[in-house]
């Protein structure tokens, strides 16, 4: 592990009381813990934002299904952006409402691409992409 180094922060007794509060509740044994998940959250989302980083993901979609050839239209798209798409997990949610959620790794432009596209599919309520990176320089 690699060494650490201590430092001091100051922040208004108010922010403090939120801050250990949401620790508490997310199950942080300690605030350094908690800082270094937020720092890390914040590199990644920097990170992520460049054109050719690699990038891990996931899309998840709520559509109707009844919509004429959505779900032709989905996989076209995914073949479309070739290997890109590494797994795809559909559930029914009901009669008319299907959840999929699609797992990508690749460029983060190109998920961004892809993403934009299928959210933009007739009959796509709802789409929402979440990015990571693969973790390569996380500490």
């Amino acid at each position: 592990m690699s060494e650490l180094e201590r430092y001091t922060v100051t922040m208004p007794h108010e922010l403090l009381e939120a801050f250990d509060s949401r620790n508490e509740r997310k199950g942080y044994r300690n605030r350094s813990e908690a800082i270094r998940d937020l720092v890390r959250d914040a590199l990644i989302r920097e990170q992520w934002t460049e054109p050719n980083c690699r990038a891990a993901a996931t899309l998840t979609l709520i559509y109707d299904h009844h919509t004429r050839a959505i779900g032709d239209r989905i996989t076209e798209l995914q073949h479309d952006f070739g290997e890109l798409v590494v797994s795809t997990l559909h559930v029914h949610l009901d009669h008319h409402n299907c959840l999929e959620v699609l797992v990508m790794r690749g460029m983060s432009e190109e998920i961004r691409r892809l993403a934009d596209a299928i959210g933009c599919i007739k009959g796509v309520k709802h789409a929402q992409l979440t990015l990571t990176a693969e973790g390569r320089d996380l500490h």
